[in-house]
């Protein structure tokens, strides 16, 4: 199998503003201010329709219908009789030109028991950009009782909300994990790249100010009263949220843990991989991935890149810094 350049798959008309910063990562023209995600190399959909946020291919199908027709080529005979012909991730460029609403994902047990999903939603960030200043919002400060946070809810009490989560400020190079359960908020001005789990699955706790009906679409589809207890409402310590930042600096970027989840490698100049399913984002820099005997594709900033299972070992030449993207660890 070859290696895949990933052109942008952007779903438009989201409910936050941004784009413009996915755009000139990219290289390319902006396609509008409401296209603030790319799904790179995505076999899952947004919630509610059919076929939004699939990665097409150059022969017209479907990335998920392709790993569908040859899974174990795709993925490998392991990774399949685990988790099936789904990756089992899913990668995205986020460009917040708005702080995003105060909101938080399910857990894999509760996706199980009340929405009928295998899988919930815990997910990473690596800040590729910040203005000055700019803010993420993760984890409350102090606990929750269940009567106030439904409180906060029902009265869109987006000021309490907000000021009971830690701030903490960002720059480029950060590194966050995001467990499922935690309330969380992704202020204006950053441009990051998230991995998570392949579901879109998310409960707004805000959505007062924002262009989405939230008494309709911000409820996992069960109800308030229902969702409410997926969110984390115990406090973060300190300590704690310490574990959950890093910086881009060493080769294995999040916690061990995160592996059960995905895993995300930092290469700065050459590397040799060995086989695995990988979806590579280039931050900088030009270079060459090569497979095979003698295939080979030029690298360079802003580049997507889907290395299947197949290909084999992999090698990246030059002076090129990107992250490797790759599914649970078995």
């Amino acid at each position: 199998m070859t290696v895949i350049a990933l052109p942008a798959n952007q779903p438009a008309d989201r409910f936050y503003l941004g784009g413009d910063r996915i755009a000139s990562f990219r290289g390319s023209a902006p396609s509008g201010d409401h296209v603030p995600e790319d799904w790179v190399g995505s076999t899952t959909t947004v919630a509610g329709f059919d076929s939004l946020g699939l990665t097409v291919l150059d022969d017209g199908r479907t990335l998920r219908a392709a790993i569908a027709d040859d899974p174990v080529r795709w993925l490998g005979a392991a990774h399949v009789e685990r988790f099936g012909a789904d990756p089992a991730l899913l990668v995205k460029l986020l460009d917040a030109g708005e702080r995003l609403p105060v909101h938080a994902h399910p857990d894999d047990a509760f996706a199980q028991s009340h929405l009928g999903c295998r899988n919930g939603k815990t997910e990473s960030w690596i800040i590729l950009d910040a203005e000055p200043g700019a803010r993420v919002h993760l984890g409350f400060r102090d606990e929750v009782p269940p009567e106030t946070l439904a409180d906060w809810v029902a009265r869109q009490d987006r000021a309490a909300m907000l000021d009971a989560l830690h701030g903490i400020e960002v720059r480029a190079g950060d590194t966050i994990f995001v467990p499922a359960g935690y309330a969380h908020a992704i202020g204006a001005g950053i441009l990051l790249l998230e991995l998570q789990q392949a579901a879109d699955l998310s409960l707004l706790l805000e959505y007062d100010g924002f262009a989405v009906d939230g008494p309709r679409d911000g409820h996992l589809g069960i109800g308030f009263d229902a969702a409410l207890p997926c969110v984390r409402r115990q406090a973060v310590p300190t300590e704690t949220l310490k574990e959950l930042c890093g910086r881009l600096d060493d080769q294995h970027i999040f916690p061990v843990y995160a592996d059960a989840f995905f895993r995300a490698d930092h290469h700065n100049g050459p590397s040799t991989w060995d086989e695995d399913f990988s979806i590579a984002v280039v931050l900088s820099g030009t270079g060459r991935i090569a497979w095979g005997s003698d295939d080979s594709l030029p690298l360079r900033a802003g580049m997507t890149v889907l290395v299947p299972h197949d290909a084999g070992r992999v090698t990246v030449d030059g002076d090129v810094e990107l992250v490797r993207c790759r599914p649970p660890a078995l």
